[in-house]
Order: structure tokens, then C-alpha cells, then sequence
């Protein structure tokens, strides 16, 4: 069973930067309580509201959650149209919660393959929230890591054929520069809901350092205080970036 946490319990120089969540479990907490896929979606709006709130009273400058991957239009028809609705009223809905908390919209993913309705809304936020800089909320939407590699190989390709870029000039630092991430961090904590215990296709390029944190609850029974617990066991982690213990001491 997992103990709660407050923010008064962070240390605030030990902070990452960029927190990443595989927001896990909706389904299964609606079928839980005999309720339609759905009702465990629309209940997880609520646990968006509060981690997003409390990253942001944490002083956490990057969040991006995966909210809709590129293998999840594979799931039935109407829970799919029934996401994509879900969306549009929940990015509506709060934008007033994001203004007040002067939290920055942003999207990854292949976002023009969104429905348009749904994709007018997503671009709506983005542009009302534009000038908010205490924390950018980032949607991973129709988004998987192996898409998002494919079109940093692409684009780099392209840059070489125009002599732009020579082979030998391309390095870590210039992936990392053409992929969808590319105006943020790499995240130093991924959380991970339901018990799963695996990454989803979500940010395999920047998660090579990443602490990951695996919670037992499933993502809308995933409250405030599970998030400042999570901070709290990253803060309490030593990365060593390959070194020793010495050597970072």
C-alpha cells in the first residue's frame, strides 16, 4: 500500500524538470465498478486537473502526458469517437483552470490526423494559453515514439540531400533537435499507472536516463498526493549517468 505525500515534503532543489506519465488503467477502473470504458476516461479528466495542478504548485516546468497513442485507433470505433469527444469538452472545459494557473497548452503526435473537430479545439487551446510560461502541459495525441524517429530520420535525410547537414556532423544533440520534443528536456521522471511495467512506445529516445515510477492504482485514483509521492521517491534516487556513487559525490 502506498504511503501519501505533500508538496511541503519536496525538496525544491531536487526537482526534475520535465515529468513524463503513461496515464494506464481507465478501462480497467470503469469495468471495476461495472461502468462502460468511458465513465473510467471521463473520471480520469479529474486526475488530469489535479497532477497538472500539482506539478505546477511543485514548480515542475514540463509535464507531457500520453493521452491517445497511434495504436489506439485500433480500440472499438465508439470508444474512439467517444475519446476524441471527450477531448474537445474537457480542452473547452479548462481552459479556464489553465489560464488561472498560467499553464502553457502544447500537443505532440501526428495531430493533423486528428478528427478536425477535435483538432480545432487542441489548436484552440494551444493559441489561448500561448503567453502562459509557469508550466507547458504537453498531449501526447496520435503520438508513438517509433512515428516520431521515423520522421526525425526523414527530415535529417532530407536535410543531407539538400547538403544542408553532412553525415558525419549528425550527433546526438541533432535527433534530438528534429524530434517532436525537441522544445523541452528529456523528462528525468516517467510515472506509470496500473501496474504496468513498461514504456508504450512513449519517448523511447529521451527516456534513456529516465527514473521510471510504477504505481499499483489505476490513472483516475491517481491524486495529488500519488504525484508529490512519486517526486518524492525520484528526489530520494541517486543517478549516476553511468558513473559511480564516488564519482558523483
Amino acid at each position: 500500500m502506498e504511503e501519501t505525500s505533500n508538496i511541503n515534503e519536496l525538496n525544491q532543489g531536487k526537482l526534475p524538470r520535465h515529468v513524463g506519465i503513461i496515464m494506464d488503467g481507465n478501462g480497467r477502473w470503469a469495468r471495476k465498478h461495472g461502468k462502460p470504458r468511458i465513465f473510467g476516461h471521463k473520471n480520469g479528466v479529474q486526475s488530469v486537473r489535479e497532477v497538472s495542478e500539482a506539478a505546477a504548485q511543485a514548480g515542475i516546468e514540463f509535464l507531457t502526458l500520453y493521452a491517445f497513442s497511434t495504436e489506439n485507433w485500433s480500440r472499438p470505433p465508439r470508444e474512439v469517437s467517444a475519446l476524441m469527444g471527450l477531448l474537445v469538452e474537457t480542452i473547452h472545459r479548462e481552459m479556464n483552470t489553465l489560464n488561472k494557473n498560467n499553464i502553457r497548452l502544447r500537443a505532440i503526435g501526428e495531430l493533423d490526423q486528428l478528427p478536425p473537430r477535435t483538432h480545432k479545439a487542441l489548436l484552440e487551446g494551444i493559441e489561448k494559453t500561448r503567453d502562459n510560461n509557469r508550466m507547458d502541459l504537453t498531449l501526447a495525441l496520435n503520438y508513438s515514439s517509433r512515428w516520431e524517429l521515423t520522421e526525425c530520420t526523414r527530415a535529417i535525410a532530407r536535410e543531407v540531400q539538400q547538403l544542408k547537414i553532412k553525415p558525419e556532423d549528425i550527433s546526438e544533440s541533432t535527433i534530438s533537435d528534429y524530434l517532436a520534443t525537441h522544445f523541452m528536456p528529456d523528462p528525468e521522471l516517467l510515472i506509470r499507472t496500473s501496474g504496468e511495467k513498461r514504456l508504450s512506445n512513449f519517448l523511447l529516445w529521451q527516456c534513456a536516463y529516465t527514473e521510471f515510477y510504477f504505481s499499483d492504482k489505476m490513472w483516475p485514483e491517481f491524486k495529488k498526493e500519488d504525484f508529490n509521492l512519486a517526486i518524492k521517491e525520484y528526489q530520494n534516487r541517486e543517478r549516476r549517468f553511468g558513473k559511480t556513487s564516488d564519482q558523483i559525490l
